[in-house]
């Protein structure tokens, strides 16, 4: 469903990504946790085509991504929807009107069907109430609930999270678990998820892929990261202070 092969990216002469390869079964959440600065949102931005990479390629299905022309680029992103960490919310439109946007430009429904497909996901993410609030005026972890639902609308095949429960208290972040999980059982979506919350990381995860220094140094089960023998893994997981990996 989606594959980097042999990815190096670098800016500004520091290399971000190298040689990292992975390969995600459609239908699997995989997750990807590391220290901040490793690259693991540069992976998403990979898998987007919102980047390219210096070597390697990146396959959406069979079709490759990188350096595709903009009409295939946009065929691709048409499978996919990204949450970004921080909502991404359009300020000048309410709460309701930036959910209801992708249903609007797709002119696939009538209105009082985006009207009950929009009121349904609002509900389940809890912002019944402000929906026609503007974004500067609910919090931060509302906004990144409203641009979840924003995604959700579409039924994407592919959903990239960026953080999807940081800043958010651990009844919230477990509704946002719980909304991967029923995506993947419901419809088969492909999610691909990066963070740092490990309870999140194991409770969602088929399986968990680690980044460090720009590469992945273990692809495993919940189980077996949990379990892993590589002392930067165990160090990463427990966040404990003293170990091998190298404060950035």
């Amino acid at each position: 469903m989606i594959e980097l092969v042999h990815v190096k990216k670098s800016f500004d002469g520091k290399s971000v990504l190298n040689d990292v390869s992975l390969k995600i079964e459609r239908g699997e959440t995989f997750v990807i946790i590391g220290q901040s600065g490793t690259g693991k949102t540069v992976t998403l931005r990979h898998i987007a085509g919102l980047v390219d990479p210096d070597e390697g390629h990146v396959l959406i299905g069979s079709v490759r991504m990188d350096y595709a022309n903009a009409r295939i680029k946009n065929v691709l992103r048409e499978k996919m929807g990204i949450v970004f960490q921080s909502g991404a919310l359009i300020n000048w439109m309410t709460v309701r009107e930036n959910v209801s946007l992708p249903l609007i430009e797709s002119r696939k429904y009538p209105k009082d069907k985006i009207e009950e497909i929009i009121n349904y996901h609002l509900r389940i993410l809890q912002l019944s109430d402000a929906k026609d609030k503007m974004p500067g005026e609910i919090s931060g972890g509302m906004k990144k609930r409203a641009g979840l639902a924003r995604v959700l609308v579409r039924n994407p095949e592919i959903i990239l999270y960026d953080e999807p429960t940081s800043g958010l208290d651990p009844v919230m972040s477990r509704i946002i678990d719980e909304l991967v999980r029923q995506m993947q059982h419901d419809y088969g979506v492909t999610s691909v998820v990066v963070t740092h919350d490990m309870s999140s990381a194991y409770y969602i995860a088929d399986r968990i892929a680690m980044l460090y220094q720009g590469k992945i140094i273990a692809c495993d089960t919940p189980d077996g990261i949990k379990n892993s023998s590589n002392p930067i893994v165990q160090q990463f997981i427990n966040g404990s202070i003293k170990g091998p990996i190298e404060v950035q």
